[in-house]
């Protein structure tokens, strides 16, 4: 009996956290990057992807794996108010903030019910449309990992206290090769040495097991996380982080006879998921603190369930936030018009029954859209609109053609989060250098965040190798199409 011969080639993800195309391209042309250049040089280059919003991690990879925004798949966030629950979801946005909030629902939540109640069941992951063509699925270290593979994911016993699941072990559906650091690793041996998800040389030697023991599937997805943390701290053109990731990507192209068989039997994605803006360094003009903003309202206290008293409940996620108003006879506009006060707030929207509606606290004037109607963007999405379109640096012509300039994709992006989830809430963006706090939440003096709108944090790069083909549209949304393509 002949084996049956894969007619395609296997796909490898590699998703780069903070990867940006500024740093990436001085790295290759400092020859800090060989892989890295050898993969750009060997195929296509795409410096400017728009990612989703909010640009966080476990929101842009929901978006990246199910082809849709948040309104479809209901991560809205790293940090968000459940509504129907009166309980705020974090996914571990800091000690500080995670430990007040409780350190086991906040594991809970990140590696159990993220994938297994809070994403819709409305969409499907590429891992489940695969998996439905009898095609297997790799994840690597990655958070959102949503498969129909039964799989144990094993609590070391130091953390098992920190659980919600009986005798440090539960079962959730993930993919059918699934690594996620300590609680589910590939190689027996191996260490993880970041609890949750092991660094980025962890993520590389469980891709270069698959390999070595030919048990690549038709599609595997790896998070390289480590650089997020780095550039934090270090600034957005920090390229340290790239040449060490580099490094380990000679070492998995090494294991083929060359580097051009690598292409040969592979396709190779490398990509960023998000960018991150610079912040300024004095705490009195870069921090926009909501609690003292909005000091004359009742606040929920994260530490505590939240109360009928409280009218409102803050969820930062670095430089956006989510307000969300409980107290019904409080009107958003209210809280609207306290925010305006504060010029370093670039964007401010909520929605009604029938429109979106923003404003800002940099700039006079409102807008007002929803879809379907006379406009037509670069995405062949249409628009209604009505307002002053500088708000969100839209840019009109031939009368009706619609195009982004600071925001890229922000129509679709700011309607998908404002009906990503139930309940009363404004969403504010932060002008560049700023970001938001609330009760202990961290914050990056001098250094870079993300979580905004602006294309700094918006636009991220993708580099293809070993195929011709190449998505619709420079979109990480539509990434997910793109891939089931190459996959037959």
């Amino acid at each position: 009996m002949k084996k049956k011969v894969r007619s395609f080639k296997p796909v490898i993800l590699l998703n780069i956290d903070s990867l940006m195309a500024e740093p990436l391209e001085v790295a290759i042309q400092t020859g800090r990057a060989p892989a890295l250049k050898f993969l750009m040089e060997n195929g296509s280059y795409i410096p400017n992807m728009v990612t989703s919003f909010p640009t966080m991690s476990v929101t842009i990879d929901s978006s990246l794996l199910t082809g849709t925004y948040a309104d479809k798949h209901h991560i809205p966030g790293l940090n968000w108010f459940d509504d129907s629950r009166k309980e705020i979801i974090n996914y571990g946005t800091g000690f500080r903030e995670t430990f007040r909030l409780g350190m086991r629902r906040s594991v809970h939540n990140m590696l159990y019910r993220l994938n297994n109640e809070h994403m819709s069941s409305e969409v499907t992951t590429i891992y489940e449309d695969l998996a439905g063509r009898g095609i297997p699925s790799a994840s690597i270290n990655s958070f959102v990992y949503r498969g129909n593979t039964p799989q144990r994911l094993r609590v070391p016993r130091l953390l098992s206290t920190l659980t919600r699941f009986k005798d440090g072990k539960w079962t959730t559906d993930a993919t059918t090769i699934f690594s996620l650091g300590t609680f589910s690793k590939l190689r027996s041996w191996g260490v993880a040495t970041q609890i949750a998800a092991g660094n980025y040389k962890y993520t590389a030697r469980e891709l270069r097991y698959l390999i070595r023991k030919r048990k690549l599937p038709g599609f595997t997805f790896c998070i390289f996380q480590d650089m997020d943390a780095r550039i934090h701290f270090k600034g957005p053109m920090d390229i340290k982080g790239i040449a060490k990731i580099d490094r380990e990507i000679q070492k998995t192209l090494n294991l083929y006879l060359s580097w051009e068989e690598a292409l040969n039997q592979n396709i190779w994605l490398v990509m960023g998921d998000n960018g991150q803006s610079p912040t300024g360094s004095r705490y009195r003009d870069f921090i926009i603190d909501l609690r003292k903003q909005l000091k004359k309202y009742r606040i929920s206290r994260i530490e505590r369930p939240v109360s009928k008293k409280d009218q409102l409940v803050l969820c930062v996620n670095q430089r956006m936030a989510y307000i969300y108003v409980l107290d019904q006879q409080l009107p958003l506009s209210a809280i609207v018009e306290q925010l305006k006060n504060d010029q370093r707030i670039d964007i401010i929207a909520w929605k009604d029954e029938d429109s979106i509606h923003v404003e800002s606290g940099m700039r006079e004037g409102s807008l007002q859209f929803h879809p379907g109607g006379e406009y037509t963007d670069v995405y062949h999405q249409t628009w209604s609109m009505e307002g002053d379109c500088k708000l969100l640096d839209l840019n009109l012509t031939n009368g009706k053609e619609l195009s982004y300039g600071d925001y890229p994709d922000a129509l679709v992006r700011l309607h998908s989060v404002l009906h990503s989830h139930s309940g009363r809430y404004i969403v504010v963006n932060a002008k560049p250098g700023c970001e938001f706090k609330a009760q202990s939440t961290p914050f990056h003096l001098a250094g870079a965040a993300h979580g905004s709108l602006h294309k700094q944090e918006s636009l991220v790069p993708l580099i293809i190798s070993g195929t011709t083909e190449k998505p619709i549209y420079r979109r990480v949304v539509d990434l997910k199409a793109y891939i089931l393509k190459l996959i037959p």
